[in-house]
């Protein structure tokens, strides 16, 4: 359940900031109809209180050579035990894997991986993610093309107006 503790100005603010994290703060009150100094005083509470958490660079993947991605369902032997906590440690240590979720339905998580080319994913397949003992299927679906990645999160259910 969400924390309804955001007002309307914080939606607004956390809003414009999902838009674009490098306002400036001047640009920012401006937007959401404040003066810079109580702006920001509201920005550092936000992350304070972990609303906010974390600004990045986003990066074209083909620009930097990773150009192909994966969806990976993994079916795991076992749950509740140091097998399923250590496969959740090292996937989430491999630099490939951006994403990793715990789904039910017919895998038990969902991966997302981001290699150069189908060469890359092969030998990361076999010499990574297949080495790990609790692993006993995997299920690849290579994305021919992305339409929508790293939208802004949908923030309408909030209680204060938008």
């Amino acid at each position: 359940m969400p924390n309804n503790d955001l007002d309307a100005i914080d939606c607004r603010i956390v809003a414009a900031l999902q838009e674009d994290g490098r306002l400036t703060n001047i640009d920012l009150a401006d937007k959401v109809g404040l003066s810079p100094s109580p702006c920001l005083r509201r920005v550092k509470r936000l992350e304070r209180d972990g609303y906010i958490e974390a600004y990045r660079a986003v990066l074209r993947r083909e620009s930097v050579g990773l150009g192909f991605s994966v969806f990976v369902g993994v079916k795991i032997d076992g749950h509740a035990n140091d097998k399923a906590m250590a496969f959740e440690k090292a996937v989430v240590a491999m630099p490939e894997i951006v994403a990793c979720h715990l789904v039910s339905g017919d895998a038990d998580y969902f991966l997302e991986i981001v290699v150069p080319d189908l060469d890359h994913y092969r030998r990361f397949l076999i010499e990574k993610l297949l080495e790990l003992p609790i692993v006993r299927e995997v299920r690849s679906n290579i994305a021919i093309q992305t339409l929508k990645a790293g939208a802004p999160l949908p923030l309408s259910h909030l209680r204060a107006p938008l």
